[in-house]
């Protein structure tokens, strides 16, 4: 079984004790893909190492399978690394460097010649048995590397940012790569990456990480839909979230609205009763809107005065199948609108800015907690 288990695990550093990661617990099931994600400098890397033996933990448990893996070496953990450099032996061909591991456990030789073969073959590079690394581009080395790990027919995958040095065409293709290599091996496998966009393309599950501290676990959908936390809805999707600040008044019984110092937007009747019932009524919160819920009149026709805003358009940005409009709605406030066509309004041109409310989120100023958030689905 190659299930992993994380119990209020922990990396501190120095005299000082500094936290790199807090009180981490996860149970990442057999087969799965986690991606950790999260800024430089998060505990991502660290909490991967921590599950790799590379890094000592300071307190807590690590299971692989049914084993306590706390103070075994990282040899004797049945995983395998894929890492952000290859880390390829430069004299050594491709059959060698996939082979290193293999013959360092003293397997015969036609079961090496057997394995890295069939390596070679599932990721494509049975051409290339014979060139050493230098004469390999980026995606090449990548999928040596990740046919060293596949050989060693591994419980766990384990993979340190590794499509970080390769071009923006060749991360997606290697994405797409690994992608279909788990769902081919159904090997668990933890991906850390600082790219929200991986994070959202390849992971059954998420951890989104900051200062040490994991924010949210869940599905990529719900962590795009349903943040915990204004991190993370600021922190995952792109274009960014949609924030403005302004107070939730109650216009009549059970009816909420957000009011800023030029509009005011109407807030839906489920929404006002879960914003009420937390008492939040008359406090000052920050809506939150996703860049597709918001779209752009031209035309400045007031359908539904009570969900638009008045603006001017001061930017648009042509992103192939996208269209990005950027709608200046208060000093220095721009509101940015996804669409896939032409919305007919230029650059300095005024405009009504209509957002779908029933879409908005609303943040707590002082902890930055999602008010709408269901705390009963998340997390599995």
């Amino acid at each position: 079984m190659g299930c992993i288990i994380l119990n209020h695990v922990e990396k501190r550093y120095g005299k000082d004790k500094l936290s790199a990661v807090q009180d981490f617990n996860l149970e990442i099931k057999d087969g799965e893909f986690l991606v950790m994600v999260g800024p430089s400098g998060c505990g991502k890397s660290t909490t991967l190492r921590m599950i790799a033996g590379l890094e000592n933990i300071s307190s807590g448990e690590i299971y692989i399978g049914d084993r306590l893996v706390n103070h075994l070496p990282s040899k004797d953990r049945d995983i395998a690394m894929v890492f952000q450099n290859y880390a390829l032996y430069p004299n050594m061909n491709v059959y060698e460097n996939i082979a290193f591991g293999l013959r360092m456990r003293k397997l015969p030789k036609h079961e090496i010649d057997m394995a890295v073969k069939k390596a070679a073959r599932t990721l494509e590079i049975e051409n290339f048995l014979e060139r050493k690394p230098r004469q390999l581009s980026g995606g090449q080395r990548q999928r040596v590397a990740l046919g060293r790990a596949i050989v060693r027919n591994p419980q766990v995958f384990l993979m340190d940012e590794p499509l970080s040095n390769l071009d923006a065409k060749l991360r997606v293709q290697m994405r797409t790569e690994i992608i279909k290599l788990h769902k081919q091996l159904g090997v668990t496998t933890v991906y850390v990456t600082h790219d929200q966009v991986e994070a959202m393309t390849m992971g059954n599950r998420i951890v989104v990480m900051k200062d040490g501290i994991v924010q949210q676990v869940d599905t990529p959908q719900r962590i795009y839909s349903s943040p915990k936390n204004m991190f993370v809805a600021g922190f995952m999707g792109a274009p960014p979230i949609n924030l403005v600040e302004g107070k939730l008044l109650e216009v009549s019984r059970g009816a909420l609205e957000f009011h800023t110092r030029k509009y005011s937007l109407a807030i839906p009747d489920s929404q006002s009763k879960k914003l009420i019932d937390k008492r939040k009524a008359g406090r000052s919160v920050m809506l939150g809107i996703r860049s597709e819920h918001v779209h752009l009149d031209p035309a400045m026709r007031e359908t539904n005065p009570h969900s638009q805003i008045p603006g001017i358009h001061k930017l648009s940005e042509f992103m192939g199948a996208d269209l990005y409009l950027y709608a200046e709605i208060g000093a220095s406030q721009l509101m940015t609108v996804r669409s896939n066509i032409d919305q007919g309004s230029r650059e300095n041109e005024k405009v009504i800015v209509t957002l779908d409310m029933r879409k908005a989120l609303f943040f707590d100023l002082d902890t930055g907690e999602n008010l709408l958030h269901d705390d009963d689905r998340m997390e599995g």
